[in-house]
């Protein structure tokens, strides 16, 4: 393990310099990711406004959420090829005018099916953004700096989201479901002029080498490769098991459980959700930190956070049957959405699997394969949670057991794959040091 935990520190041949103008560069990229993260978490503030505008029950409503992310899974092995064919700027541009004309047409949906082809539309341009901005990273900041990008892309993310539990949601009281949601696509024709006019792919000297022409045995070797690393799989599993509590609680069920079930008022519900994004904010710069300098950290991190979400679910879930009160203590609450925002931070570290494993010209592909993970055990669990209210009569109780299901997969995946990955992983660094002494000045 100690020769992989070196990898992010040294530099690596070709790397790019980095510095003000990477950031530049960046900073447009993260800017659309801020915009997405917006779109797509805006619906969390508006689920209970969403029933009584398209008189739906908790399934239908949770169908708004659960297409708008298989849209955005099933879109991330595609995006990961269009972006390591076309360069980061086409496919942030074509994003960009996707998730902003479905949210415009979720703000003028007159009906459910509408409002739901509006939210198919904006988690298909929202599934372009996030494996740009870390090709992005990758191409304008050197390789010991990747885990500290990703967790700072995360980082913008969650801001974006603060966006939605804060200001959105008074907009929305305010103003009206047309005015606020038709007024926020206004952000993303702003970040779409900033893309067009200064984004470039690349620094100059570092262009990265000719694709060739992508036909279907092309692309399907690029899969194949990819899936092929132990670490990618492994990248897969983490982001899978760790995403997903934190984003169904933020994306649709954190506020009706709180407000329903907690009996808390829409305003100190709307607290707590703002209090899991700044939790998310801290920890990933943490996170971020600790994985740059001790890459052995990545498990030990990711399956702690695991088992830190897990037992905080487990007493807020069996309060009322550990105690004679109906509804779990407000420090219990603070405590259950501090935690939960280190599974954001926690699933990039997913990331930091899947990029030693494969070489630059997979990198795009790699990540897509493991940015599925989370999303699909997100749908899958909106899913669940939607149709067990539904049988239930509301019991969130039985409702969020369903995350404890999926946790369990997901770290029985982890532990298959962990020694194979790392083992995988040491052996590509002691090839690449080979290559490099070898290489002539």
């Amino acid at each position: 393990m100690s020769s992989a935990s070196s990898a992010p520190c040294g530099a690596l041949p070709g790397d790019p310099p980095g510095g003000r103008r990477a950031i530049a560069m960046w900073g447009i990229g993260v800017s659309v990711y801020f915009v997405a993260v917006i779109f797509r978490t805006s619906l969390g503030v508006a689920g209970l406004d969403a029933v009584e505008r398209f008189h739906v029950g908790a399934s239908a409503l949770s169908t708004f959420s659960i297409l708008q992310l298989l849209v955005y899974a099933g879109m991330q092995i595609p995006v990961g090829l269009l972006v390591d064919r076309l360069g980061t700027k086409k496919v942030l541009a074509l994003g960009t005018v996707l998730f902003t004309a479905g949210q415009l047409g979720f703000a003028f949906s007159p009906s459910y099916g509408t409002a739901l082809a509006s939210r198919a539309l904006l988690g298909c341009g929202d599934a372009l953004t996030f494996i740009s901005v870390l090709r992005l990273g990758g191409r304008w900041f050197p390789a010991r700096r990747g885990p500290l990008v990703a967790q700072l892309a995360g980082l913008v993310g969650m801001a974006g989201n603060l966006v939605s539990t804060l200001l959105l949601a008074r907009l929305l009281h305010g103003v009206g479901w047309t005015a606020a949601f038709g007024g926020s696509a206004l952000a993303g024709a702003v970040v779409l002029v900033l893309v067009f006019l200064f984004l470039k792919d690349h620094p100059e000297g570092h262009e990265p080498a000719p694709v060739p022409h992508q036909g279907a045995a092309y692309v399907r070797r690029q899969i194949a490769a990819s899936w092929r690393e132990p670490g990618t799989r492994l990248g897969l599993w983490v982001h899978f098991t760790t995403q997903f509590p934190a984003m169904v609680f933020l994306l649709l069920w954190g506020l009706p459980f709180l407000v329903e079930a907690q009996g808390l008022s829409r305003a100190t519900a709307g607290e707590l959700l703002t209090l899991i994004v700044l939790s998310n904010m801290v920890v990933g710069l943490v996170y971020g930190q600790i994985v740059a300098r001790h890459h052995e950290a990545r498990l030990p991190l990711a399956l702690g956070t695991v088992a830190a979400t897990a037992l905080l679910w487990a007493v807020t879930l069996g309060w009322s049957v550990l105690s004679s009160a109906d509804r779990a203590p407000m420090w219990l609450l603070l405590t259950l959405c501090v935690v939960l925002g280190a599974c954001g931070p926690a699933s990039m570290i997913g990331f930091d699997f899947a990029r030693p494993a494969n070489p630059p010209e997979r990198q795009g592909t790699a990540s897509g394969i493991t940015n599925m993970g989370g999303f699909v055990a997100s749908m899958t669990t909106l899913f669940a949670v939607g149709v067990l209210l539904d049988a239930t009569g509301d019991d969130y109780t039985v409702a969020f057991s369903a995350v404890f299901v999926l946790q369990a997969v997901g770290v029985s995946q982890i532990l298959r794959l962990r020694r194979r990955a790392v083992r995988r992983e040491r052996e590509r660094l002691v090839a690449s040091r080979v290559e490099t002494v070898h290489v002539p000045a």
